[in-house]
């Protein structure tokens, strides 16, 4: 009966394709209707460019915030995660395990922001309370809030970023007053303020020698600063929205960034020099990280991960997660942003295939959807699916493989329905 149900719901979409796309449709399922059930796909799915195989796969979907989750990072050595929600809490996890270790309550806004210290023994966070508050990972307990001045509150508007200079000398933060703020990375306390963006500093990085800051910022600029000496920044323009988020790579000589106009820009952190731009077709990038070695980079946005080869500018591969990410220290797990709250994590598959790492999921890991999610919502996966890996438009060797597995889900789950309304 599912099988049956996936063949009515694809027979009554492939009518709406042009005749030669119906021709070429019906002689792939000609040749394989013993392989696979052919999916359909909407017209317009047929400008889409053929995907390189699969190399990620989602291995563990982490549940337990109550709203979306607004940033993600691992420590140092790669055991612990720490996640923050517009729940108002933020959350420890074994990254291996995927259990919640604890979590931390009190925060009086959404959390925006969290960072952990190069030596693992402190987390931060900084949110919409306008606060930014550290505690110690082994005790659980709180040690201070870090007050500007005489204020009550680290910025007088919300804690966009903070990020610990690798010797945890300074804890760097930015927020929606526009200004970027250094404190003492033991002490809290503060040290100078950084003037000179014109609006909301969504992004900061410190590079792996200490010696400098990037911020980029809703003024659609990035500035360079100097961390050992009042020096006015270098600035530099290019994107036309947002700069949303930047991140600089572990040999401290290139730096990333994202945006709101769908671009993510590639930058020579010395000299300023433009190095190239990446189209990503994605309306708004709001996330960016590279693997340690410099190979590639991933992008969130509020719909899809994509993960691009830094030396080509090419798309390796589009997951279905969304903004946050990071990868983990030895670049071999990603970590995004997930449905109703939920944190994936993405093992990489080093020669592995789309039918690899498809076939050995859950229907609902397969689909990139939550267990309970809304028949609306996995029809629209399936179909999201269907349009990146039917072999007509997917090129690559394992496209039939893959969507054998992409369909298997899906009568999966229409068994489930079945079964639910009976």
């Amino acid at each position: 009966m599912a099988a049956l149900e996936v063949e009515e719901e694809l027979e009554a979409l492939k009518a709406q394709l042009p005749a030669s796309s119906r021709e070429v449709t019906e002689n792939v399922s000609t040749a394989s209707e013993t392989q696979f059930t052919n999916p359909e796909i909407e017209p317009e799915i047929l400008a889409i460019e053929p995907q390189p195989p699969q190399t990620w796969k989602c291995t563990n979907v982490l549940q337990g915030h109550e709203a979306s989750v607004n940033t993600i990072t691992i420590s140092p050595d790669g055991q612990t995660l720490a996640s923050g929600s517009q729940d108002r809490t933020v959350s420890l996890w074994n990254l291996k395990t995927g259990k919640r270790i604890f979590t931390f309550f009190g925060q009086a806004g959404e959390v925006s922001t969290v960072a952990i210290s190069p030596d693992g023994k402190t987390l931060v966070a900084g949110g919409f309370d306008n606060k930014i508050s550290s505690w110690r990972i082994e005790t659980k307990e709180l040690i201070c809030s870090f007050f500007y001045l005489n204020s009550p509150y680290s910025h007088s508007g919300f804690v966009s970023s903070v990020a610990f200079s690798r010797e945890r000398r300074i804890l760097a933060s930015a927020s929606g007053d526009q200004t970027i703020r250094l404190w003492g990375g033991y002490t809290g306390e503060f040290k100078r303020t950084l003037n000179g963006h014109s609006d909301t500093i969504w992004s900061i990085a410190i590079s792996p020698d200490h010696q400098t800051l990037v911020s980029g910022s809703a003024d659609k600029t990035i500035r360079i600063w100097s961390l050992n000496r009042l020096a006015q920044p270098r600035i530099l323009s290019g994107h036309s929205s947002w700069v949303t988020s930047v991140a600089i790579s572990a040999d401290g000589n290139t730096l990333a960034s994202g945006s709101t106009d769908g671009t993510i820009k590639f930058w020579n952190l010395h000299s300023g020099e433009l190095l190239r731009t990446i189209e990503s077709q994605s309306t708004e990038i709001f996330a960016v990280a590279m693997t340690p070695n410099g190979q590639i980079l991933a992008s969130g946005s509020m719909k899809e991960v994509k993960l691009w080869n830094i030396d080509t500018g090419e798309l390796i591969q589009t997951l279905p997660g969304c903004s946050p990410v990071v990868f983990s220290p030895d670049g071999q797990t990603l970590l995004s942003g997930g449905n109703k709250g939920t944190i994936k994590i993405w093992s990489r598959i080093l020669g592995g295939n789309e039918f690899d790492s498809l076939s050995s999921g859950e229907w609902w890991e397969v689909l990139g959807v939550d267990s309970d999610a809304h028949p609306d919502e996995v029809k629209l996966a399936y179909r999201r699916l269907a349009r990146q890996y039917h072999p007509d438009i997917n090129r690559s060797a394992s496209a039939i493989s893959t969507m054998q597995a992409i369909n298997k889900a899906y009568e999966e789950f229409l068994q489930k329905l079945s079964k639910a309304w009976l």
